[in-house]
Parts: structure tokens; sequence; C-alpha cells
């Protein structure tokens, strides 16, 4: 606590001034917490003081408050690009980064508990710097380490905010940020360290080496590549489910299930922090989204068979908690993807549920399944529905890649495994039965026409968006995730 007091001090957080009678008085607390390496060991104790943002109003001590957060998929494209061309990846980690955060409204707050002067006792902090739990905290952060970046160089992207480029002839730097927990790479050594030594004089910066444990993934290198797998938030979830003795189980769901207990869940609470983490366990885990996404469907009123699919999951997880998504060393600039959809799988309003996936090479970067916001009159308008969305994420995807330097040597190619949707991308004759969907999904046929994408069709047997639609027997469901580059640390070579 002394510590964390001084470095406030130093870093001239706040004034002490008399209080007035129109201010808008704050409180705060010490929060207490231990850090843990990526297996389980304690790295350090940590105090911090917490400002109570709950007592703040808006437009009195704060306006804006938006930040915006790393995309998952710009963090595996990247992932993915300095993998195959095998470029050293930076870990860094900014001490107590919100303090550095310059606030431009007027805040004020109770002296912190234990630390009260004792010539002013009944002053308060007029705070100049942004602390943590304060509403703008993140924003006036993420301003003030924008602002530093930009001044060596970077620019921004306008594809993902949270990704700073720096092009110059023929060296590329990537700073990925996430809060405080930011990814250094590019293609020169000596560039990166130079950036480093940078951020180092504008910032308190501790340089954690290669990466290793970033989010709650850990990162495990191995001469083939790079596995990255999220095991130690697979037992957190099994520790407060109480499922560490479960049996494990080869499916996250059941391809056909019995009459269902349609009776309330007892523990709705429960329910949702469990989906709520398993939500997050799908940034390497793509093989439990379809299961997840059914059971987040349902966390508003969730019944007794949906916590029996969320154990299923579960169980699942048992058993594969040491698989992870795998990025090899060798892999071609080339982007694909597969789209598929369940027509009205939904029984009770009989939408129907959207899959895809996207591949940079042989690796993974992006993927989905989610139910469809409209009810789709024909398979083959869900199936175009789910070729739409998927054309809009690889036109994203090659937006971030043009703003990183990177050009395509050949026009995307999508598998799609229903015939009427691959002729409706290509035949421009559309009819009655038809029309409402030319309005909706037109620009798929315009980019096919000027040859921006390839729709191709693939046999069902061979779509791997399969996978992420409806549950699926053992045998194909393992086969579809070996394809998903879902694999356990010994086949990866770990």
């Amino acid at each position: 606590m002394i510590e964390e007091y001084n470095a406030l001090l130093r870093n001239q957080t706040w004034r002490l001034i008399p209080p007035a009678t129109d201010q808008n008085l704050i409180s705060c607390k010490w929060v207490f917490r231990i850090k843990t390496r990526a297996d389980g060991s304690v790295e350090r104790y940590k105090a911090r003081l917490v400002a109570r943002g709950f007592q703040q109003r808006p437009g009195i001590d704060f306006g804006e408050t938006y930040s915006p957060v790393l995309k998952p998929t710009t963090l595996r494209l990247i992932l993915s690009l300095a993998v195959a061309q095998r470029w050293p990846i930076r870990q860094l980690d900014i001490t107590n980064a919100f303090l550095h955060g310059t606030l431009s409204e007027d805040v004020y707050m109770h002296q912190p508990p234990g630390f009260v002067d004792p010539a002013r006792p009944s002053h308060v902090c007029h705070l100049r710097k942004s602390l943590y739990g304060l509403k703008q905290a993140p924003r006036a952060w993420f301003h003030c380490l924008r602002e530093a970046l930009e001044s060596y160089g970077f620019k921004g992207s306008q594809t993902d905010p949270s990704l700073f480029i720096l092009c110059r002839g023929s060296l590329r730097l990537y700073v990925l940020v996430y809060v405080d927990d930011i990814l250094l790479t590019g293609n020169q050594g000596n560039a990166l360290h130079s950036v480093l030594l940078y951020l180092q004089k504008k910032f308190a910066v501790r340089d954690l080496g290669s990466l290793n444990y970033f989010l709650g993934i850990q990162a495990i290198w191995n001469p083939k590549g790079l596995l990255l797998t999220q095991e130690k938030s697979i037992q957190a979830i099994l520790d407060r489910a109480q499922m560490t003795n479960a049996n494990a189980i080869s499916t996250p769901a059941a391809p056909a299930t019995k009459e269902p207990d349609q009776s309330p869940f007892t523990d709705p609470t429960l329910y949702r922090q469990i989906v709520g983490a398993l939500q997050y366990l799908q940034f390497t885990r793509p093989d439990i989204s379809q299961a997840v996404n059914y059971t987040a469907q349902h966390m508003h009123a969730p019944l007794q068979h949906h916590w029996a699919d969320v154990k299923r999951i579960l169980r699942y997880l048992k058993g594969t908690s040491t698989h992870g998504l795998f990025f090899s060393t060798s892999s071609p600039l080339i982007l694909s993807g597969y789209s598929d959809a369940a027509w009205a799988n939904s029984v009770p309003d009989r939408r129907s549920t959207t899959g895809y996936a996207i591949y940079l090479g042989s690796h993974l970067i992006s993927w989905s399944s989610r139910k469809q916001r409209t009810v789709a009159r024909s398979s083959t308008e869900a199936e175009y529905k789910a070729l739409a969305t998927l054309a809009a994420e690889i036109i994203w995807i090659e937006s971030l890649l043009s703003e990183i330097g990177h050009t395509l040597p050949s026009p995307p190619k999508l598998w799609c495994d229903n015939l009427g949707a691959t002729y409706l991308t290509a035949n421009p004759v559309f009819h009655s039965r038809s029309k409402h969907m030319e309005i909706d999904f037109h620009f798929v046929r315009e980019r096919v026409a000027a040859g921006k994408l390839l729709v191709r069709y693939i046999s069902t047997e061979d779509q791997i968006a399969d996978l992420l639609t409806k549950p699926l027997p053992r045998q194909r469901f393992l086969h579809f995730r070996t394809k998903l580059k879902v694999t356990h640390r010994q086949l990866a070579g770990a």
C-alpha cells in the first residue's frame, strides 16, 4: 500500500484543496490482488487505490467514457503473420497504466483510507490524473498512450483503433493494445528494442520478454509454431461449477436429446457466470462456439435442461483442457472462408444459425456461430445470409491486411455447400420468391462480379463450418475439430 501511495504522489495524481459545497465528492478504497503466472504460482502481491466511479455524475465529473479494445480477430491475424514469418513477439506491461491519463474534468475525491494528511484532514483530493475505477480512466489512458505512439511515428489503424502500425520502407512494426497489456512485433528486432526503450522513457514499462501469457491465454512455443491455450481458465471454471472430478466426454453438444426438463434452474446467477466465462474461452476454442452460442441464448431465464447443456460443455472441456489453437511456422498468405447455415433450427422462433470460419493460409483467425436476426423462408436464403455475413467479415480482414502493408496474391475464396446460394452469387437473375434477398445481399454479387471474391461449392461432408451451426456425431465432430486447428500439446509438439 505504501509503495502504491508513494507512486501516486510521485505522479502528482491529485492536489489537496479545501472542500466546497458544489463538489460532487466521491470515495475510494484499497483493492488487493494476487497476480499469478501461467502455472498458477504467485508472481506478486498488488495493492491498488480504486475510486468509486459509480458515485460520479454525467456532465459534472465525466463525459465520454468509451475506450477501444483490441478485437480477437486482429490479435489472431497479427500473431498468424508473426509466427509464419518468424518475427519476434515482445510482451509489455505498463505499471499503474491508468495513472498516466490526464483528466479534462474536475473530479473530487476523499483522501485515501489510512493515508489522510494529518495537517489537512478535512481537505479533499482534486484529481489531475486518472485513477482506476473512474468512468473516464480507460479513455484517458488510451489517449495518453496513443499520443506517445503517434509521436514516435506509429499510426492508429482505421480498422481496429487498438492496433498501431509503423510502415517505413521495408520496416514493419505493430503494437497491439489491450488496456495496459501490450504486444510488440515486427520484422526487425533492433527496431522493436528501440520502441521499447522509447516507451520506458514515457511510462513505467515492464519487459516480460517473448510472448508467454497474455489476457489469460498461455502461449506455448515449439519449433513447429505457437499453441494458444486457456488451460488455467478452464480449470477455474470447473472449480467454480464444482465439476473438477466430472467424467470427460468427447463432444460439447449432443446431436439428439431426450424430452428436456422444462423446470427453471435454481441458480440463474451461477448459470450466467459460467456461460459468460465460456464465451471468453472461445478466444482459442472454436470447437465449443456452437454449444456456447446456444446456452448463451437462455441467460435471461435458464431452465434445468439448459444447465445440463452447460455441464456437458464443461465435461468436454475437462477432457480437452490442454487443447488450443495452433499457428504453424509455415503458412501462405491466402485468405479463404467457409460458411454454413442450419435452417430454422431454433424451435421457439424458427430462426436459422449462421456459422463461418476464416483462414489465413492454414491458420484459423476468425469464426462465428450466431443466430440470424430474421427468419429465412428457405434453406437457400439462410445459406445466402450466412455467405453474406462471411463476405462482410472477409472484407473487413482485407481492409486490415491492406492497412498493415500486406497484399493478397489472389482474391479470397469462399466455400458454400448450398448450390442455390452459390448460383445466386454469380447469376443476376431474381424472381418473385427471392427478390427480397436482392436488396439486402446484392453486395456479395457485386464483389464476385468485380473479381474480388470467388465463391465455390463444397460438399457438405467437407464443410468445416458445419461444426459451428449444429451438434455433430462424435467422429464427424473430431474430424472438423482437427480442421479448425484445435489440437493438444502433444500433437502440436509442445
